[in-house]
């Protein structure tokens, strides 16, 4: 589970930026999560009170959003979500894709107090 490590550079990444930017807490982090990033968000959610338990964002509220991984059949140009479809276009049943978004993994937004 590589998920713990990302979170505790995340809350490195923050601790630094409240201290550059003289912030004294973080209400909400946002992350935007890619259904294709390779990061499971239940585990993200598993591992953040550990991660943050003795940090600068012990409080810190986390939200998560998904996007979906999709993809444009290489084929028939259709654009379908590959995880519903599995990696199948619906229209011409090829294998053949690009994707277009899914592969995010980031920092969306910060709310601080």
């Amino acid at each position: 589970m590589h998920e713990l490590g990302i979170v505790i550079q995340i809350v490195k990444q923050l601790e630094n930026y409240m201290d550059e930017h003289d912030i004294k807490k973080i209400h909400t982090l946002v992350l935007q999560v890619g259904e294709l990033s390779g990061v499971y968000p239940k585990y993200i959610e598993d591992v953040y009170p550990i991660a943050v338990e003795k940090s600068k964002l012990k409080d810190t509220i986390l939200k998560m959003e998904i996007t979906p991984g999709l993809g444009q059949c290489n084929d028939c140009s259709f654009n379908y979500n590959l995880v519903e479809n599995n990696n199948t276009c619906p229209i011409c049943s090829s294998k053949e894709f690009s994707i277009i978004s899914g592969k995010e993994f980031l920092i969306k937004e910060i709310h601080a107090i």
